[in-house]
This record gives structure tokens, sequence and C-alpha cells, in this order.
């Protein structure tokens, strides 16, 4: 096997150690139960009273949610630096830059999920009702939950960027089928669409924009499934 071969560890991680660790990551991401089962149970649209009292009454689960966002964008870094080593082969400084993009959007959401976690603090801490009464807690959690949606849709377009550059790198790999970079620039187009609705487009009806996200699902089935062959596929190229 040739020195320019992709398939050797390159600096730290072979692309089999970098694509398995990218599919493990994808897999054990938990911001699907957070944001599809525990926050629309607790978070009530156009109901802060009722949102309040359902924090209040069940924060344990308001806890579980913030942690599991926490935990996918920690395993977001861990995304970004094998993906860096998994397509450096193809472009070391685009890879780099595709890297990077994932960071920043990580470091925008976490600046949004400091909300979450005031918020819990607001509504955790009795002497705050005391100071500001129901009616100014309840504009305060209004205000911090509104917050954290809107951060991490200005963070989701900085992640669009990041797929619609991880799918450029995918397609001109040749050990990656061109198909799943193809997938991924129309998932990143998607979220670029999606997340810039609430400030370009709000009246705009976008329930078909859905179709669009399932690129990195298919991207992390095929890490996860095939990632362990890589090197073989890479060589037999």
């Amino acid at each position: 096997m040739s020195s320019a071969d992709p398939a050797k560890r390159s600096e730290g991680l072979t692309l089999r150690q970098a694509a398995l660790i990218a599919g493990f990551g994808y897999l054990l991401s938990p911001v699907s139960y957070a944001e599809f089962t525990i926050y629309p149970k607790l978070v009530i649209a156009g109901n802060i009273e009722l949102t309040a009292q359902n924090i209040v009454a069940h924060p344990g689960m308001f806890v579980a949610a913030i942690m599991c966002y926490l935990i996918t964008f920690l395993e977001d870094v861990v995304i970004a630096w094998a993906l860096y080593y998994l397509l450096a082969p193809v472009s070391k400084p685009l890879s780099l830059l595709t890297a990077w993009f994932r960071l920043i959007y990580t470091a925008v959401a976490l600046c949004g999920w400091l909300n979450l976690v005031t918020a819990f603090r607001l509504l955790a801490t009795p002497e705050y009702l005391t100071l500001f009464g129901s009616v100014q807690l309840h504009a305060q959690l209004k205000l911090l939950l509104s917050s954290f949606r809107y951060g991490w849709s200005i963070s989701l377009v900085i992640f669009g960027i990041h797929l619609v550059l991880l799918g450029y790198l995918i397609y001109r790999s040749g050990y990656i089928p061109k198909i799943l970079g193809i997938l991924l620039v129309i998932d990143g187009l998607g979220w670029e669409i999606d997340s810039l609705q609430a400030y370009l487009y709000p009246n705009a009806h976008l329930g078909f924009i859905f179709i669009t996200f399932f690129g990195e699902l298919v991207f992390m089935l095929w890490l996860l499934i095939r990632g362990w062959k890589i090197q073989e596929l890479a060589a037999r190229s």
C-alpha cells in the first residue's frame, strides 16, 4: 500500500476508526429523545403558564432534556474530529474548514443551551417568584425558552453549511458512495431553508422540508454498516 493510500493512518486515526467513531457519535446522540419526547410534553406553545407548571411539576424531565442536549453538543465535537480524519485525504484544508463549521455550530448551540439552564434555575429557586411575581417570572421564562430556540435556529444555519461542505468532500472522496454526498448537500440546504424561516419567511409552509433531513441518517447507517470495511474499499479503488 503506497504512502498516498487514503486508508493509511494519517496523523492519528485510520479511515475505519474515524468512520466508526463518527457513526457511533451519531447513533448515541440523544437529541431526538429531548426534541420529540421530553420537550413537547413540558413546553406548550402559546401557554407559558402551563409550561411553567409542567417544569415545576416535572423538574427531573426538564433536567433530562437539558442533559440530552448537552450530550448531543459534546458528541458533535467528537463527530467533527472524526469526520476531519475521515475526509482529510480528500482535501485537508477543506476538511478542516468543514470541521470548524461544525464546531462553531456547537459553540453557538451551547450558548443557546445556557438559556435552558437559566430557565430551570429560575423555576427551581422559590425566591424568584417572590422577587419577580408570577407575571414577570413567566415573561422571563418565555424569553429564555424563546432565546434557546432562536439561538439553536441560528446555529443550524451554520450546521447546514457544514453539511454542504461535508457532502462535497464525500462526493469527491472515491471511497464513500457519491450518493451520500448528494444526500448530505440536500440535507444541508434543507436546514438552511428551515432554520431561516423564522427570520425571513415566518408565514411560509415548509412542512415538506423534513424530507431532506434523512441524509445524515443514511450516512450514519453507512458509517456503522460499511465503515469497518472502508480500508478494504479504499485499497480496492
